[in-house]
């Protein structure tokens, strides 16, 4: 199992590397819009150079820490504690702590959704009768219009396909995914054993969803010109504060929820948001900011993720600020890796993840000796640790333990849950265990 998924990982970082297949003179002119972009965004932040980050190459000279007794995490906000100083004492405090806490990560990190954002009118592009294992569904694949009625050079739409469970009588949950669907003519790589994700929801009688998010904003600063980000610009350079790539994601998350909700056979208050890495960054940020979303499993997201930014260990912000990661968040983010460091950040992960509250969240990620350490499952770990008292304010039960578990240990006892799983970078082997633990919240 571990050389099969080894050897999946590879085969998917060529495939990202190599998809779309561009020549070198396109893939040149991508990277040069991208450099301009980031380095007016530089520009008009006052910041003439930024720190390298480190190399994700345990051997390289400028490796990132992957040693825990030089971890130090100072300036850790409480998220039950006001700006002003003042304790959280209750339910009413915390909406009102919440909405301070949406301002910071508006401002600071992943930037303001503009106001008065385009309708999205979906259409029906096929449905069909089909099997997935053994099971009949009903299969539809959705294409979302956005009006571009203030701006038609540029148009932008999304795609989601979703499947549920045909012999059913009533609405079922349904499990949404970042994803993306395999381009024809590509070759797949190999199948692993036993049944996929979809089949094993539908196993639970829940139906699925994979939603496409590079089909309406790309995953590259030259693409922040076009795509819904550069549709409500009319194809001008971001603000200062404006959204970056993640929220952009998670609002057509919002609209495909939208869509879902007017399918009778959809119960849209049991709908679970989904996806692995940048896309469980996009996850978790959905989740936060989309109320209607009940459950979320968030696969390895790490820095920018579900990773405590102030601990040196792994992935760090110099390195989501680099032009190869800046479009994921607001230009102001990038400060931070220029004049400012993460002891200045005003908020963290663990306050994303309480942002949550109540809602459940299952936190996934692989081994160590796998997928490695450039994740840093002990940053989400803690961070979910962290925000485990605002789950209790709430009425929700926190993780179990705070001591970081041993592998394969599936810490599924509270409203929070987590397991390193023994695999790479996937959620393929905890997808069992997430199943087991959100029966309780979908089959009740």
């Amino acid at each position: 199992m571990k050389s099969f998924l080894l050897f999946l990982c590879a085969w998917l970082f060529l495939f990202f590397d190599t998809y779309p297949q561009m020549t070198q003179s396109q893939r040149d002119s991508l990277n040069r819009l991208t450099q301009a972009d980031h380095r007016l965004m530089m520009d008009r932040l006052g910041i003439d150079s930024l720190r390298p980050g480190p190399s994700g190459n345990p051997q390289a000279p400028n490796a990132a820490n992957a040693d825990e007794s030089k971890v130090n995490m100072v300036n850790v906000p409480d998220p039950l504690i006001f700006e002003n100083g003042e304790k959280v004492k209750n339910r009413e405090d915390w909406e009102r702590r919440r909405g301070e806490l949406f301002e910071l990560f508006d401002r600071e990190m992943y930037g303001r959704t503009p106001q008065n954002l385009p309708d999205v009118n979906w259409e029906l592009i096929f449905e069909k009768d089909s099997l997935i294992g053994d099971i009949p569904i009903r299969y539809r694949k959705m294409k979302g219009i956005v009006d571009n009625s203030d701006y038609p050079k540029i148009e932008v739409s999304i795609d989601l396909e979703y499947g549920v469970p045909k012999n059913v009588d009533k609405s079922v949950p349904l499990v949404l995914e970042f994803g993306w669907v395999w381009p024809a003519g590509m070759p797949r790589p190999p199948a692993p054993p036993g049944p996929n994700w979809q089949e094993q929801v539908l196993a639970e009688g829940w139906g699925f969803g994979i939603l496409i998010p590079t089909s309406y904003q790309a995953d590259n600063g030259a693409g922040l010109r076009f795509g819904i980000i550069g549709l409500v610009n009319k194809g001008e350079p971001r603000k200062l504060d404006d959204w970056g790539t993640l929220k952009a994601w998670a609002w057509g998350a919002s609209r495909a929820l939208d869509f879902l909700e007017t399918d009778p056979n959809i119960n849209s208050k049991k709908v679970v948001i989904e996806g692995l890495s940048r896309y469980g960054k996009a996850a978790l940020v959905t989740l936060a900011y989309d109320e209607r979303f009940a459950l979320g499993l968030i696969g390895s997201s790490g820095a920018g993720g579900a990773k405590m930014l102030k601990r040196i260990f792994g992935e760090q912000i110099e390195n989501l600020a680099s032009s190869g990661e800046y479009h994921w968040f607001t230009p102001n983010f990038i400060r931070y890796a220029g004049p400012l460091n993460q002891d200045a950040l005003p908020i963290d992960a663990h306050e994303l993840i309480a942002l949550c509250a109540p809602r459940s969240m299952f936190i996934s990620v692989g081994s160590p000796t796998v997928e490695g350490q450039w994740i840093d499952a002990k940053g989400m770990f803690e961070a979910a640790v962290l925000a485990g008292p605002v789950y209790e304010l709430l009425g929700k039960k926190p993780l179990p333990s705070h001591e970081f578990p041993p592998i394969q240990t599936f810490l599924d006892a509270g409203d929070l849950a987590f397991r390193q799983h023994e695999g790479g970078h996937t959620v393929g082997p905890n997808w069992p265990y997430f199943l087991e633990w959100a029966r309780k919240y979908l089959d009740k």
